[in-house]
């Protein structure tokens, strides 16, 4: 086993170089689909310069751990229209947000969470798995901010249960913070904000007191926000600073 400076544990290397996200890595070597030194990789294993990796029989070529350093992340901002998932190919043909980003030389990009089919706005991909990890974990607490038209009747205490929290699933999930920006009756409008967007949980959480989401739109990861005048299908890549301080300790909004 590989030991010292130029070693690092296989599932953080390979999603530095941005073959997948770590957890996805973790999953892989769980399910015996990668080899190192021509046997299967266990949980904890480390590699270093001159470790042959195959990832389904495919060889990985692996590189010094003291490359790959943060001069060469990339990270672009998107803004998801309705009607995109967020996996690379679909049995039913629908179209992939992948399928619109610019091409890499070397490794892959890497969505930063996801958003559901009918959810549009910021979704964010980078080249380095490992920033990935860290942006989605749980314990960077990172805010999740989003403008939603619901349908139903929210009075006060609605509102103030949201904040709360609710029995979603067996868990208390709650809105950080929300407020009303526009409209009034049964059809309106409100920021809300969360601090780790599991599957649908903006939804489900104005389901459970009733009201139903009608349009959801994601305006802000964190300390990024997504520009006014990009367009749906659009994106852009953030310069240097934005992606110095994500690679540091991601931002928790303003």
């Amino acid at each position: 086993m590989p030991s010292g400076n130029d070693s690092e544990r296989l599932q953080k290397y390979l999603s530095r170089i941005g073959i997948a996200s770590r957890r996805r890595i973790e999953s892989w070597i769980a399910e015996g689909r990668i080899s190192v030194d021509g046997r299967i990789a266990e949980p904890g294993e480390r590699v270093g310069p001159a470790s042959r990796i195959r990832i389904d029989g495919r060889p990985v070529r692996v590189r010094s751990a003291s490359r790959g350093a943060a001069s060469a992340t990339r990270v672009i901002l998107y803004n998801k229209p309705e009607g995109e998932i967020c996996t690379r190919s679909d049995a039913r043909g629908r179209p992939s947000v992948f399928r619109r980003l610019p091409a890499l030389k070397r490794g892959r990009w890497i969505s930063v969470g996801r958003l559901d089919i009918n959810t549009r706005g910021l979704l964010l991909f980078t080249n380095d798995g490992d920033l990935a990890h860290r942006l989605m974990h749980p314990s960077s607490s990172i805010e999740r901010e989003y403008l939603c038209r619901v349908y139903g009747d929210a009075p006060a205490a609605a509102l103030d249960s949201l904040r709360e929290g609710r029995t979603v699933d067996g868990r208390i999930v709650k809105f950080l913070r929300v407020r009303r920006t526009r409209g009034e009756g049964r059809n309106t409008w409100f920021s809300v904000v969360v601090s780790e967007g599991r599957y649908r949980e903006v939804r489900r959480l104005w389901e459970s007191v009733g009201c139903t989401v009608s349009r959801l739109n994601r305006i802000r990861y964190g300390d990024i926000v997504l520009p006014r005048g990009l367009k749906p299908g659009n994106w852009i890549e953030l310069d240097p600073g934005p992606v110095r301080r994500l690679c540091g300790r991601p931002g928790h909004g303003p």
